[in-house]
């Protein structure tokens, strides 16, 4: 029998505010996050512009020495991981910690620990380095510390898919508590990318927009997008299987019914033209819910504001959901967050619930000019009150990895 998996914490770090409260303010109100990047000198490059999570202080979870022997990417994990365990009220002295699980992604880990480490073998030696360089900047330690923070010892991962990372780390724990391997897991996803290699390589793969203007960068859906804005910080969530967390008296956030995932077979970076890869990732998400396509009235979409994801997903959001894709709404809130990589899937599914939650759906910011092959209703520049019951937030990956989640308004 099928286990019920709710939610019953979140926490996060992002450009448009560290907390969720916070966050889901400045989203539902269409506040952009992408300015001009201030952690390195862009001089004479292409790229000037990104979605720095400016407000984060790791002061304010762990001390100076521990921070300079953490990579960003996993700070950003604690500081969200901490406030989803204190939102939950759980109290490890009381649980079993074998029942209690992390699957918790990265895209890429501590890119920007690799470019100062090679910078000083280059200049001091390779033997010189510094010893934590391997600990610090290997993709799996944001799960690993999280885990060793809360003292949670059954199974612990790191999936990794691109920028489908963060919503397959959800649905794996989703699946593993509801098929009874876990009674709990702190999921989702952070990355820290904001470099001058991690800028310098999307740019030099035509991924992110030259735009030099921050609030016409990340325009999903607009006829004139060019690329995406790189974006960074964590979202993590607490599933737990619903009858303990009813038991002991948890406030039920909202609950997770269905997961999907596929795979395009079909291009490094570039998704199938047709949508249908996504499209089939959505049926099986929706199959899984035991839904009918109907029943979604809003979708977090992908929305990277590249003009062939856009255009994609569009067509795979037609395909799975035939008539009724005209009738519900798909934002991107990517337009006010830049595109978080491995983090995406956690910050959208934390945003996807608040919508629920609040009968509320945020905008896509930023949207000026319509492009006839993104013709759905994305919500443009102004949220929107909604009574909605289920929603789906997508994420799709380089590689043609696709993941989508169903959420259930929780009564």
């Amino acid at each position: 029998m099928k286990r019920r998996v709710v939610i019953t914490g979140m926490g996060a770090v992002s450009p448009i505010g560290c907390g969720v409260d916070r966050m889901w303010e400045n989203a539902g109100n269409g506040v952009c996050g992408i300015d001009y990047i201030k952690s390195f000198d862009t001089e004479g490059m292409a790229v000037k512009i990104a979605a720095e999570a400016s407000d984060f202080d790791p002061s304010s979870i762990m001390d100076k020495m521990q921070a300079r022997r953490t990579a960003r990417f996993t700070q950003f994990a604690l500081a969200a991981a901490k406030e989803a365990f204190t939102q939950s009220g759980l109290d490890m002295s009381v649980e079993d910690p074998s029942r209690f699980g992390v699957n918790l992604s990265s895209g890429i880990g501590g890119l920007p620990v690799i470019e100062a480490e090679h910078e000083k073998g280059m200049k001091r030696g390779f033997d010189r380095v510094s010893p934590l360089f391997v600990p610090m900047a290997i993709t799996n330690m944001a799960a690993g510390m999280v885990a060793i923070e809360y003292g949670f010892k059954g199974s612990c991962q790191c999936i990794v898919t691109a920028c489908a990372s963060g919503t397959n780390a959800i649905g794996e724990a989703f699946r593993k508590i509801r098929d009874g391997y876990l009674d709990c897991c702190m999921t989702g996803g952070s990355e820290s990318c904001i470099s001058p290699l991690g800028i310098g390589g999307f740019t030099s793969m035509k991924a992110l927009t030259e735009a030099e203007d921050p609030k016409r960068a990340s325009i999903p859906f607009d006829a004139e997008r060019s690329g995406f804005v790189m974006g960074e910080g964590a979202g993590v969530l607490i599933l737990e299987e619903y009858g303990r967390a009813k038991a002991r008296g948890a406030d039920i956030l909202a609950e997770v019914i269905g997961y999907g995932d596929s795979c395009d077979a079909n291009h490094m970076t570039a998704p199938l033209e047709d949508g249908s890869g996504a499209a089939l990732c959505m049926k099986n998400a929706l199959a899984d819910g035991e839904i009918t396509p109907e029943d979604i009235g809003y979708i977090n979409a992908h929305g990277t504001s590249t003009p062939m994801n856009d255009r994609c997903e569009t067509a795979a959001v037609k395909l799975a959901f035939g008539d009724h894709a005209y009738k519900l709404m798909m934002s991107s809130t990517k337009s006010m967050t830049g595109h978080l990589l491995g983090a995406s899937g956690g910050v959208e599914a934390i945003l996807t619930v608040m919508a629920l939650k609040d009968g509320f759906v945020p905008p896509t910011a930023g949207y000026e000019k319509p492009d006839p092959d993104c013709d759905l209703d994305i919500v443009p520049n102004k949220g929107r009150k909604a009574d909605i019951e289920y929603a789906m937030s997508n994420s799709l990956g380089f590689g043609g990895h696709n993941a989508s989640v169903v959420f259930r308004r929780y009564e």
